[in-house]
């Protein structure tokens, strides 16, 4: 089960954080924290995959930003690492060339497309294209 999902630049902005485990306001931020000196830090000769306190941190690095997913410890890190890149695909065929910009001025969209690709911690579709129809009809009714 993913426990959360965050997106932070480098500089340590968090620009998304969708968590599907309860959290205090104050834990949400120490997390926050934790995770980014965790993955910033990490030489990048090392794998994306790194235990966090009781469960695993699956990242990956897209320019600036930093995808991070953590997951129980004994869930697959290379389903959930390519979990990671379908999300980034999704993205950038969405606003075509995503950039961070797009994420901070679009975060409603950004969330939209989150809820459609994981549901209560769960992976609830992987088709690219499935997700892909679901936004445009959605945008057709706005």
């Amino acid at each position: 089960m993913i426990r959360f999902i965050l997106l932070q630049n480098r500089q340590g902005k968090t620009r998304l954080a969708k968590y599907y485990v309860p959290l205090e306001d104050s834990e949400k931020h120490k997390v926050e924290y934790d995770v980014h000196r965790l993955v910033v830090n990490r030489d990048p000769k090392f794998t994306n995959f790194v235990e966090f306190r009781t469960h695993k941190v699956i990242y990956r690095r897209y320019a600036g930003l930093f995808f991070s997913m953590c997951v129980d410890i004994t869930d697959n890190e290379l389903a959930y690492l390519e979990c990671i890149h379908l999300f980034v695909e999704i993205l950038d065929h969405f606003f075509s060339n995503v950039c961070e910009l797009d994420l901070v001025f679009n975060f409603h969209k950004v969330y939209l497309i989150l809820d459609e690709f994981i549901l209560a911690g769960e992976l609830q579709e992987t088709s690219k294209r499935a997700i892909i129809e679901r936004m445009g009809e959605l945008e057709k009714l706005e």
